[in-house]
């Protein structure tokens, strides 16, 4: 059902191909500054395991990597956003995910606008 494609722009990050500004890294996860910001603070958590998106990572994944993988992006938002952030992931072509490799922004670093205009 999923496909991942290991030439994606993360893969490559995470092979060290693309260098990017890191805000964490350890065994399982890679938390880096996104080139093009939405946000005064703008971070992109993403699993060094292969999944596509949401639904891959939530049904092939781990109960222990979905748990440590959550806690980190919580640790890093944490301590970047201290006053308050956002979380966001795109799921599949309707969603407008540009890279399917799974992967979380965190947003912050001043006061966020409604997430959708209503």
């Amino acid at each position: 059902m999923f496909n991942y494609n290991s030439n994606n722009i993360f893969a490559k990050i995470i092979r060290q191909e693309i260098p990017v500004k890191k805000v964490y890294e350890d065994n399982q996860v890679l938390a880096f500054y996104d080139i093009k910001p939405e946000a005064p603070i703008h971070i992109l958590v993403i699993p060094k395991q292969s999944y596509c998106n949401y639904t891959h990572f939530i049904n092939q994944a781990t109960s222990q990597e979905i748990a440590y993988f959550l806690q980190k992006v919580a640790e890093i938002a944490n301590q970047q956003c201290p006053k308050g952030f956002r979380l966001i992931t795109n799921n599949g072509s309707d969603a407008l995910q540009t890279v399917e490799h799974f992967h979380m922004h965190i947003l912050g670093g001043e006061k966020l606008g409604a997430l959708i205009g209503i």
